[in-house]
């Protein structure tokens, strides 16, 4: 990842002042370590918000469609290897678990012509979803304007694909790490009175 290094001071610092000596503890960030891992997830949040922007704006400078980067990232997966997915393989490449709203996003790709329902080869896997010619072409102009725009930016980044590969790297290990505690948080679940 790119590190910013902070202002030197000329006092001592306990690892949990940022720049211009602010202190960045608080409820969440006791202690150098807490705010390392808070900082990072701060830096998700804002990361998540502005991808998804960034999807959205640029499916709608192809098609003029007002969808969300959700519906994006449904389509492309969708799209992946070009070979049909049912509504659990596209919830597991995703990591996510709210069907509904995959499906929601499924229902409007269908009303927007993007995909389509196709015969699974086993009555086992149920409904899958291919797209349809013009979402392969909608896909293709989205790859098309991705790579000069975004890409123009990336690629001006000094080692930007260490970074990147420094930084997927350090994402899927804290995925795990998420899954894990997420797990473990759900054994000690408070009972709720009605």
């Amino acid at each position: 990842m790119m590190v910013v290094k902070p202002v030197q001071h000329s006092k001592p610092t306990t690892g949990n002042e940022g720049f211009h000596g602010l202190d960045r503890r608080w409820h969440l960030a006791k202690d150098a370590h807490e705010v390392a891992v808070t900082e990072l997830e701060y830096s998700l949040i804002r990361a998540a918000e502005s991808f998804r922007r960034w999807q959205s704006e640029c499916l709608a400078a192809v098609t003029g469609m007002d969808m969300s980067g959700g519906d994006n990232e449904i389509l492309h997966i969708i799209r992946m290897k070009d070979r049909p997915k049912g509504v659990k393989e596209i919830a597991r490449l995703m990591n996510r678990d709210d069907l509904p709203n995959i499906q929601y996003s499924i229902r409007k790709l269908q009303k927007a012509g993007l995909i389509r329902k196709t015969s699974a080869k086993s009555r086992r896997k149920g409904v899958t979803y291919a797209a349809t010619e013009k979402g392969a072409e909608v896909s293709e102009q989205f790859a098309q304007l991705r790579s000069s725009l975004l890409m123009g930016f990336t690629r001006n980044v000094p080692n930007m694909e260490h970074e990147l590969e420094n930084a997927s790297r350090t994402l899927d290990l804290m995925s795990g790490i998420y899954e894990q505690a997420a797990r473990t948080a759900a054994t000690h679940r408070q009972k709720v009175d009605d």
